[in-house]
């Protein structure tokens, strides 16, 4: 998969007329890392790669043409879980592909100690439903110990970061925005 986003990527970017340098100035990304990852000499995280599309002006989906759902129903066999490079979880889009949909349905299984992410903050909403095993989530440095069956949701205006403190995976079910995916 990283060989497709990567290819993905460098044909986008000459699609678009644009130079490494270019890229660099728009994605806040170093120019060395953008070579790397379009020769595949370096993974790319989830926050890059939006980053990227951004820059590009295309959904995320458009480095994923496998896991684009193009109706409003999504059956069991088209959901497709896919693993991000850096990102640690495995996601599974649950939600249709239309133009202006708002939020972002999906099922995310955070192996042990997962994510690894710091306190972080960005533009839009999170909610959570425990499916399986626990989460901890951190709002504003308190901290809310979630069990199967709690939900949480929040503005991810306000600094946050979630883990999964047990020794197994943990299953949640999550709405965020803006879509990611």
């Amino acid at each position: 998969m990283e060989e497709e986003v990567s290819k993905k990527i460098r044909e986008l970017r000459l699609e678009k007329k644009l130079t490494l340098k270019d890229l660099s100035e728009k994605t806040g990304l170093s120019i060395s890392f953008l070579s790397q990852v379009e020769r595949a000499a370096s993974s790319i995280a989830i926050t890059s790669l939006k980053k990227l599309a951004d820059a590009f002006d295309v959904p995320i989906t458009d480095f994923f043409e496998d896991f684009a759902n193009r109706n409003y129903k999504v059956t069991v066999e088209e959901q497709k879980p896919f693993r991000i490079e850096g990102a640690g979880a495995i996601y599974t889009r649950l939600g249709g592909e239309f133009p202006g949909r708002a939020v972002e349905p999906l099922l995310v299984t955070f192996p042990p100690g997962e994510p690894k992410e710091k306190i972080v903050t960005h533009p839009g909403e999170e909610f959570y439903y425990i499916l399986e095993g626990a989460m901890i989530v951190t709002i504003e440095g308190k901290e809310y110990i979630l069990k199967p069956g709690d939900t949480i949701h929040f503005p991810s205006t306000i600094p946050h970061s979630i883990t999964n403190p047990l020794d197994h995976d943990a299953k949640v079910f999550c709405f965020v925005t803006p879509v990611i995916f």
